[in-house]
C-alpha cells in the first residue's frame, strides 16, 4: 500500500487544466487517506537541506547528551522493563517553538542565531503552503476559497502555528518502547519535514499499519507530509479525516523530525460548515413531495434543494 504522492506544481501555473487534476488528487487523498506526500511545494529546497543540516547539529551539541541521561533512556539500554513504562513513555526528544500569534522562539536561548532565522523563514513558506492548501481545500469542499482560513482565525485575526522539533534517537530495544505513540493530531494541517534515510512513522489505513518512506523522493527532490487533524475533520463534516499515527523505535539510526501544525486560534469556534450539513429538521412528507420528482436523479442535489426550501421558511418565518 503506497502513500499518495503528489506533485504541487500545477497549483503554482496558468494551465486550468493542471490545477484542475492536483486539486481531485488533493482531494481524494484528503477524503481517502487523511495524509500525502507533495513534492514542488514551493518551499526553497536549499532552505530544507540547511534547517534540517542545523537541527540535526543542534541534537548532536544540545539534545542528545541528556537524553542518554534520562531514566526513561537509561531503562531501556539496561532492559530494565520495570523502569520503562510503554504506555506512557516515548523514545523521543523535542523541543517546541511557538510562531503565531506570538512567537517565544527568543526565550530558547540554547538555539544558534542560523537555526532561528533559518526556522524563521521556513515557518513563512510552509505556513503561505499551509494558506493554499486550505483554499484548495475549501474549493473541493464546495465552499468559498477563504472559509476555512477565515474559520481557524477566530478572533484574533490569525491561525496559530506552532513547530515541533524532534529526533528519534537509536534505541538499542525497540520492543521495550515505541518511538511516540499512536494519536491522531488536534488542529488542522500539519506539515513534517522527515528524515532523508532513518524510516519509522506509520499511519493506520483501513485497519493496516501504512510505513511512511523517508524523503527525498528518488528523483532528488524533497517531499514535505502533509496530514489532516482533528478540527479539520470536524469543520468539514467527517469528509477529511484525521488519521492515527505512530513513530517505531529503531535501531536503524536517529531520525529527524520536524512538524509545523498550522492550527485555528486558541478563541476560534470551530463547527462543520453549514453547506456540508446534511438537511434537518423537515418533515418527512416535503421530502417526499421534493422526490415524488427527483426520484431517478442523485440524492445529492435533491438534498442541496431540501435545504434551500428549509432556508426560505426559515427566512418566511423571521420576517
Amino acid at each position: 500500500m503506497e502513500t499518495p504522492v503528489i506533485n504541487l506544481e500545477g497549483l503554482y501555473g496558468d494551465n486550468l487544466e493542471n490545477r484542475r487534476e492536483v486539486m481531485e488528487q488533493l482531494h481524494e487523498a484528503s477524503e481517502k487517506w487523511g495524509f500525502f506526500q507533495a513534492f514542488n511545494h514551493g518551499i526553497d529546497e536549499d532552505l530544507v537541506d540547511k534547517f534540517k543540516r542545523l537541527v540535526n547539529q543542534h541534537y548532536e551539541e544540545q539534545m542528545k547528551p541528556c537524553f542518554y541521561q534520562s531514566d526513561m533512556a537509561k531503562g531501556v539500554l539496561q532492559n530494565n522493563q520495570t523502569s520503562v513504562n510503554s504506555s506512557d513513555a516515548d523514545w523521543e526528544t523535542s523541543f517546541f517553538v511557538r510562531h503565531q500569534p506570538k512567537s517565544n522562539i527568543d526565550e530558547l536561548t540554547d538555539l544558534s542565531d542560523d537555526l532561528r532565522k533559518t526556522m524563521e523563514e521556513y515557518v513563512k513558506q510552509v505556513t503561505k503552503l499551509a494558506e493554499t492548501l486550505l483554499g484548495v481545500m475549501s474549493e473541493n469542499l464546495g465552499l468559498e476559497k477563504d472559509c476555512l482560513k477565515k474559520q481557524f482565525a477566530g478572533e484574533e485575526g490569525g491561525p496559530t502555528v506552532g513547530t515541533k522539533v524532534a529526533k528519534y534517537p537509536e534505541c538499542p530495544k525497540p520492543e521495550l518502547v515505541k518511538g511516540l505513540r499512536e494519536h491522531t493530531d488536534a488542529g488542522g494541517v500539519i506539515f513534517l519535514l522527515q528524515d532523508d534515510r532513518v524510516p519509522g512513522l506509520q499511519f493506520l489505513k483501513d485497519g493496516h499499519w501504512v510505513d511512511i518512506p523517508p524523503s527525498p523522493l528518488p528523483s532528488g527532490k524533497s517531499t514535505i507530509f502533509v496530514n489532516t487533524g482533528d478540527q479539520l475533520e470536524v469543520v468539514s463534516n467527517g469528509c477529511y479525516k484525521s488519521a492515527l499515527h505512530r513513530v517505531l523505535a529503531t535501531k536503524e539510526g536517529s531520525r529527524l523530525s520536524i512538524v509545523t501544525f498550522y492550527n485555528p486560534a486558541a478563541n476560534a469556534l470551530i463547527f462543520p460548515a453549514p453547506e456540508l450539513l446534511y438537511p434537518h429538521h423537515f418533515r418527512f412528507q416535503d421530502y417526499l413531495n421534493l422526490y415524488a420528482n427527483t426520484k431517478f436523479s442523485p440524492k445529492g442535489p435533491r438534498f442541496q434543494e431540501m435545504k434551500k426550501k428549509l432556508l426560505v421558511n426559515e427566512t418566511t418565518v423571521t420576517v
